[in-house]
């Protein structure tokens, strides 16, 4: 079994249950500003278990063997969604604004993900 995907399904699994812990726990509780910035972790959260999951499915089909620009892709695409959602979740509720600024720091490790995909594709496509 490939790590990513499981991984990915545990991101997945879990992003559906706080989807669902927001809409009903926290409706009363957070304004709109925040359960906004609720439902964008969540979604964000979900785009990148999927991202993570293909991963292990393009790493577990591949001819050449164990690609490393995937497996760093996928290492850098968890850590991103631990980063950027964790701190989106945690300023929903604490509403402690200087969470805000890590947030970026998450989203730029979606990009390095996403790039060192777009290169193991070139690289390694048929």
């Amino acid at each position: 079994m490939s790590f990513y995907i499981l991984i990915g399904a545990i991101l997945a699994f879990l992003a559906v249950a706080f989807g669902a812990f927001g809409a009903h726990a926290l409706k009363d509780v957070l304004t709109d500003h925040y359960a906004t910035v609720y439902e964008t972790a969540v979604q964000y959260q979900m785009f990148h278990a999927v991202g993570l999951i293909l991963i292990g499915i393009l790493m577990s089909k591949s001819l050449f063997g164990p690609i490393p620009l995937l497996s760093r892709a996928g290492m850098i695409m968890l850590i991103g969604t631990i980063v950027f959602s964790g701190s989106l979740y945690v300023l929903a509720v604490t509403q402690i604004k200087v969470l805000g600024a890590i947030t970026p720091i998450g989203g730029v490790l979606f990009l390095i993900a996403w790039v060192l995909v777009m290169i193991a594709a070139v690289k390694f496509g048929k």
